[in-house]
């Protein structure tokens, strides 16, 4: 499996370097699958919307599944990889050891510095990370999960270390909660922002609502267990089972 995920990524890394074409189909999936979720947009929609024919898409990108893939790593290639540069400079002092308001700026600093694609702010990808969640997308998962895996699990080391008292599970749902608030918060920005204006008469930027969300967030993270269950308690992460090959029969 981690021989098939490094041939997609080399064939995302490959389709990112294409043709003005391959990004009109990759800014019209975004927004198709932003607007209308995966399983209800077709490849017919994608190439009506950019304007190609589907052989173009076939060509560029094969599946569908790997159109999906290749407009998540449009943007999480370069945060990921942005990330990890700070976290080299920063873990180069072995003393090095952060709040949980400082790992949260992180990540904002991070999602600020990278520019998305389409409009000026991340209401669009966090509506697509959301729906990565929401929606039966297992092997967009697992492809996250692989690529970039390895960065965010040292990130969650760093987070682990700065709220030592969670438990792992509650730590996992704590996270998910972190992101699930995240991905409301930012995928409504518009709508909210022009809803804070209205009622307060201020204007309130995307990065300054970014801002208030990490005390926010930290409070949450770094709030009192409420498990009481000895069984979860205790729980901790399974090994992570290693793919096993496939002879064929004789």
């Amino acid at each position: 499996m981690k021989r098939m995920f490094q041939t997609i990524v080399c064939q995302v890394e490959k389709i990112m370097a294409q043709s003005e074409t391959v990004e009109r189909i990759l800014d019209a999936a975004e927004q198709l699958f932003a607007e209308k979720g995966f399983a209800e947009t077709s490849l017919r929609l994608i190439t009506s919307r950019a304007e190609v024919n589907l052989a173009a898409v076939n060509y560029h990108f094969g599946s569908k599944k790997a159109l999906i893939q290749a407009v998540f790593s449009r943007f999480l290639g370069p945060y990921s990889q942005s990330l990890e540069r700070e976290l080299d400079r920063r873990q180069a002092n072995p003393e090095y050891k952060a709040s949980l308001e400082e790992l949260l700026e992180l990540l904002v600093e991070h999602a600020l510095a990278t520019k998305p694609r389409i409009g000026d702010d991340l209401s669009v990808f966090m509506r697509l990370l959301g729906l990565a969640f929401s929606q039966s997308q297992g092997h967009l998962r697992k492809y996250l999960e692989e690529v970039y895996g390895k960065v965010f699990r040292r990130y969650m080391l760093l987070v682990n270390e700065a709220a030592p008292h969670v438990p792992p599970l509650e730590l996992f749902w704590r996270v998910h909660f972190m992101l699930g608030a995240a991905a409301f918060s930012m995928s409504g920005i518009k709508a909210l922002r022009a809803m804070s204006e209205t009622d307060f008469g201020v204007v309130t930027s995307v990065e300054q609502v970014m801002r208030l969300m990490v005390p926010f967030l930290a409070a949450g993270m770094r709030a009192e267990s409420g498990l009481s269950d000895p069984a979860m308690i205790s729980a901790t992460l399974k090994p992570r089972s290693k793919p096993q090959l496939v002879t064929a029969k004789s």
